[in-house]
């Protein structure tokens, strides 16, 4: 399901409504804390998410995505300032950095959200959970010396994450711990219950609702734990509405021609287009629907929200994972939530910033610490364990780069770090080995995959050059459709070079023409008469049973179908002649992984016998020179059932009057004798294989003599139509039947 697809969004307005509200209480003191950390405004942050939800809303494709001043930003806005001198200098790079953003989504710049490993998506996920429970438990207990918005590990005023920890035990407030264990209780246990799922209210909204309402009653009747200003949001307040506009600023544009502008419009840029892809990409994960965002849509959503919030005094702007993650706990489904939030934070800051200033922060952390609390369950990290290293390292070393830095850098750590590994996947394991018997001769194919890259060159070298001399390899590449030019040299040099000095047989197959390396087929992959004449009836025999193992186990052979054509086009020599039965569910050549000109292939209904394919197995081994001759029988067969009925329509009879003897000879059941009867329909089919074998045998002077000198070999079998396994009789040559065959096959 993709982000662009039609939506409906009246169907979902009550759910949306209700999410938007939710995330635009989280937003609010994270759209200040932000820009208090990064050195700006405190309203630039409140600029900010406006935009990211009204204009980028409206813009982007993702329907669960909201979109703000990030904290990952927050170091290089704050760096950006102090090199530019001026926050209206600063701004003409932000509107600078969303053109460049704008003209990337239109070039479609966004591909490169498909190659972020997904073990740094998860590990984002984790790692954002983790910093939200670290950084939220000391405003849950109100120890509110940072902002909320602050994500990094080592913080302005020389702490950490983890010295604040230690820090809480000197200045913890017992209203606010009641405040944030109430709101962490109601977050876990309010959807059990009864009847509460279907009013939609999500426990966050009740949270800040109980928040304000407790301190207010603190405040009437034990004014010890009311929670002062400091440990409230802290909205600016203007006197009119010509204070309020007095709050927006604007771009400096006579800085236009200083080059550091630009070095910073386009350090914003990137860092904004690859917090935001990778964000998107999380998002999608977390989305219950599964939707997917088009990146090239979002980058220049996000580029027409820069633009905006240059020109009229904003932060920058991305995708932010903290409010969407909020958003699809609250039930939000499409992009309406982030566009309520928007419109939200537009009226409550120019009309109630007060009722904003009487939220506790400690009711908001308890909501971030459980948001943090689903996107860093053990579960995850359980799950990203079982997939293996190649998966679990990137994803512990991007939680962990993220926690200890903060989370710009630790993104470019996690995305380093799981590019390393998917190079090194990729040199070890990118092309597929396997060993096929090509009848008598062991093949060690080389399967080259549809992208070639050099940096699988060494693993191939070192491959071509572990392989024994006097072997036999196919390399195939049917399935690239690009192959580096240095893998092309490696193949020329094993070709021209290292294969005949080692007496190493060397088959080259699919190779496009552009690369000028031309199919040389050298391996046995049609039966040749040197290699019929050399097969013994048991041989002939193995090949078969090795052809239908393949079959069971669904690891069929690789067969050049036109090469076989081309040289079975002058001539055939195949190795058996197997008479089976017309039933579409039993082709031959399929059941014992066969290819073209390798058997004769003889189908008649109840694979009965008669002149004709006896005469057909004359020439099959006098004249073509086949090494075995099959009689292939199968369950539930059709004919042999209609047999055991009786059935007589037109010619059919007569064609199923030859299993008459068999039906005579099954001497065991002697109830239930009609097709109803499995076990009765079995023994007959076994039974009828044989006389079949009796009746080759009995009636053709030239396979008795073949038999008697063991030139040829006879065999019986069964092909389960349920497990697709034949049942085999022993191989006879000089072969004398009984009368009335019953000893060939055991009877169950």
């Amino acid at each position: 399901m993709s982000g662009e697809e039609k939506v409906n969004y009246l169907g979902f307005l009550k759910n949306d409504a209700i999410a938007g509200l939710v995330v635009f209480l989280v937003a609010v003191p994270l759209c200040l804390g932000i820009a208090l950390a990064s050195g700006a405004p405190l309203f630039s942050g409140l600029i900010a998410g406006i935009i990211g939800g009204t204009i980028v809303a409206f813009l982007s494709g993702s329907q669960t995505s909201v979109s703000g001043p990030a904290a990952g930003l927050s170091a290089v806005v704050l760096s950006a300032i102090a090199n530019l001198g001026a926050f209206e200098t600063f701004l003409l790079a932000v509107f600078l950095a969303g053109v460049i953003q704008a003209v990337a989504g239109i070039l479609k710049g966004g591909f490169i959200a498909n190659y972020f490993p997904s073990s740094v998506i998860n590990g984002l996920l984790a790692a954002i959970g983790i910093i939200l429970i670290l950084k939220q438990i000391p405003h849950a207990v109100g120890y509110d010396a940072d902002a909320m918005g602050e994500f990094s590990f080592f913080q302005p005023d020389g702490s950490t994450t983890f010295s604040e920890l230690f820090n809480i035990v000197y200045a913890v407030e017992p209203g606010a711990v009641i405040i944030a264990a109430l709101g962490i209780g109601i977050m876990l246990f309010w959807d059990k219950i009864p009847g509460v799922k279907k009013t939609l209210i999500p426990a966050a909204l009740i949270v800040v609702a109980i928040g304000v309402v407790l301190n207010m009653i603190f405040k009437a009747v034990a004014p010890h734990l009311a929670l002062g200003t400091v440990h409230l949001v802290s909205v600016p307040v203007s006197s009119s509405i010509t204070g309020f506009f007095s709050f927006f600023t604007f771009p400096d544009f006579r800085q236009i021609g200083n080059y550091q502008v630009y070095i910073t419009a386009f350090t914003l840029a990137i860092v904004a287009s690859l917090e935001t892809l990778l964000n998107l990409e999380a998002v999608d994960k977390l989305d219950p629907h599964k939707r997917h965002s088009p990146p090239n849509r979002e980058l220049l959503a996000q580029g027409v929200g820069n633009m905006v919030s240059g020109l009229v005094g904003g932060l920058p702007v991305t995708s932010v994972i903290v409010r969407s993650s909020v958003n699809i706990q609250s039930g939000g489904q499409t992009k309406m939530a982030a566009v309520f939030h928007g419109f939200l934070i537009i009226v409550a800051v120019a009309l109630l910033p007060q009722a904003l200033n009487m939220i506790p922060l400690s009711a908001l952390a308890a909501i971030l610490i459980m948001t943090g609390y689903k996107l860093a369950k053990v579960g995850l990290f359980k799950s990203m364990y079982a997939k293996g290293w190649n998966q679990f390292l990137p994803f512990i070393a991007t939680v962990l780069a993220i926690v200890f830095t903060d989370l710009l850098i630790g993104i470019i750590i996690g995305l380093v770090l799981g590019t390393i590994f998917i190079l090194k996947n990729n040199m070890r394991s990118s092309f597929h080995m396997f060993k096929e018997n090509h009848y008598t001769k062991e093949t060690l194919r080389i399967q080259l995959p549809q992208i070639t890259s050099f940096l699988s060159k060494a693993a191939f070298r070192e491959t071509l050059q572990e392989i024994p001399s006097h072997s036999s390899v196919i390399l195939d590449a049917s399935d690239a459709d690009f192959i580096d030019q240095d893998i092309l040299e490696a193949v020329r040099d094993f070709q021209n070079v290292n294969a005949p000095e080692r007496a190493i047989e060397l088959s080259l197959i699919g190779f496009k023409e552009k690369y000028k390396l031309e199919d040389r087929i050298n391996y046995i992959n049609v039966v040749t008469k040197e290699l019929q004449q050399s097969l013994t009836p048991q041989q002939a025999l193995d090949i078969l049973k090795q052809g239908n193992r393949r079959f069971i186990e669904n690891e069929r052979m690789d067969k050049d179908l036109k090469h076989q054509m081309l040289f079975t086009a002058k001539d055939q020599h195949p190795i058996a002649a197997i008479l089976g039965c017309i039933d579409s569910r039993t082709s031959t050549e399929l059941i014992f992984d066969l290819g073209l000109g390798d058997i004769f292939s003889i189908r008649l209904a109840g694979n009965v016998a008669n002149e004709d394919i006896v005469a057909s197995m004359e020439f099959a081994c006098k004249v073509a020179g086949a090494k075995l001759i099959v009689v292939l029988g199968h369950t539930n067969c059709g004919a042999i059932k209609a047999a055991c009925d009786g059935t007589k329509i037109g010619k059919i009879g007569l064609l199923l009057d030859k299993v008459q003897p068999a039906i005579d000879a099954e001497k065991i059941t002697k109830e239930n004798r009609t097709s109803k009867n499995e076990t009765f329909v079995n023994n007959v089919t076994r039974l009828n294989v044989d006389n079949a074998m009796q009746y080759i045998c009995s009636s053709s002077e030239i396979l008795s003599d073949m038999l008697e000198r063991g030139d040829i070999g006879i065999v019986g079998g069964v092909y389960d139509l349920k497990t697709g396994e034949i049942a085999f009789t022993e191989l006879k040559t000089k072969i004398k039947f009984k009368s009335e065959a019953v000893s060939a096959m055991q009877l169950n």
